[in-house]
């Protein structure tokens, strides 16, 4: 990838959002003209991040989304807690790759070629995971992969962040923010989940120039959602390790959400909670796949 394949500072954040949704991409690298190296990424995590600081009402226009450089976005929102771009390279292990993203709690690794510095290409949990079940239908099969995800102890049970149906979309926001979750099952009044609002929906309102009004509810929000969504996707807690990655794996989903009998908000399985487990877990016993 040549820099002018990733996001430039000089360019308006606006744009940039306009860009990655043109391009069904959730981010860029970021390029640093004066540097001439990649110097971070543009995510969703950033659009959603300006939407809830500068928000104000459907009145107010957000100035610094309509007007700001991605370069002055960085240097007010990361004046304390700058951190250099984490990547790895091509030579580096994938047990490596997964520890990286797993330690840093990031979602998108680049892998940078230390010759010239571009990136090759940016490694997910998704594209991890789906090797790793191709991969390890190859070898001998792993005991915990029979085992449920309550023996396991896999995901998150205790404090999950939901949202109503009629819960506003910058309330929302404000959750992915402090919370720092990348999705929120939408619940009726008896717990049960009846949709989820992710982190990429979040786009959806750059993509149909709807973020002037974030006192709608996530409900309306979800109107805009492609149509190739396919509902919510679940599991239950006595699901074997397998299964789910398996439902991960082949609805291409970053996470489920883990239900009752009567479909009532139980926990959250994601993609990192399974790479947890099953590389860096359960290293000891997948240490001659994954080195």
């Amino acid at each position: 990838m040549s820099s002018s394949s990733g996001q430039s500072g000089n360019r308006l954040v606006k744009k940039a959002f306009f860009a990655l949704v043109s391009n069904g991409v959730r981010a860029a690298p970021l390029w640093d003209s004066k540097k001439q190296c990649f110097v971070g990424m543009l995510t969703i995590t950033d659009f959603i991040n300006i939407l809830h600081r500068y928000y104000k009402s459907p009145l107010v226009q957000i100035y610094e989304l309509e007007e700001h450089k991605i370069e002055t976005w960085r240097e007010l929102y990361l004046q304390d807690s700058f951190k250099p771009l984490v990547s790895i390279s091509p030579n580096a292990s994938l047990y490596d790759a997964v520890s990286s993203l797993l330690r840093n709690k990031i979602h998108r690794l680049p892998v940078i070629d230390p010759l010239t510095g571009n990136t090759l290409y940016i490694l997910t949990h998704k594209r991890i995971l789906k090797f790793l079940k191709l991969f390890i239908s190859e070898m001998p099969r792993p005991s915990f992969l029979s085992k449920t995800v309550e023996e396991l102890n896999i995901g998150t049970f205790k404090n999950i962040a939901m949202v109503r149906k009629d819960t506003p979309v910058y309330t929302a926001l404000g959750i992915f923010v402090e919370q720092r979750v990348s999705a929120l099952p939408v619940v009726d009044e008896k717990g049960r989940v009846v949709d989820i609002y992710s982190k990429f929906d979040v786009i959806n309102l750059a993509a149909e120039k709807t973020y002037n009004n974030l006192d709608v509810t996530v409900t309306k929000a979800l109107q805009h959602r492609s149509q190739y969504f396919e509902g919510v996707l679940t599991c239950h807690i006595h699901d074997t390790l397998e299964a789910i990655i398996n439902r991960l794996v082949e609805a291409e989903v970053h996470r489920l959400v883990v239900v009752d009998e009567q479909e009532v908000v139980k926990g959250i399985v994601s993609l990192s909670d399974i790479l947890q487990a099953l590389v860096l877990t359960n290293k000891e016993e997948c240490k001659y796949s994954f080195y």
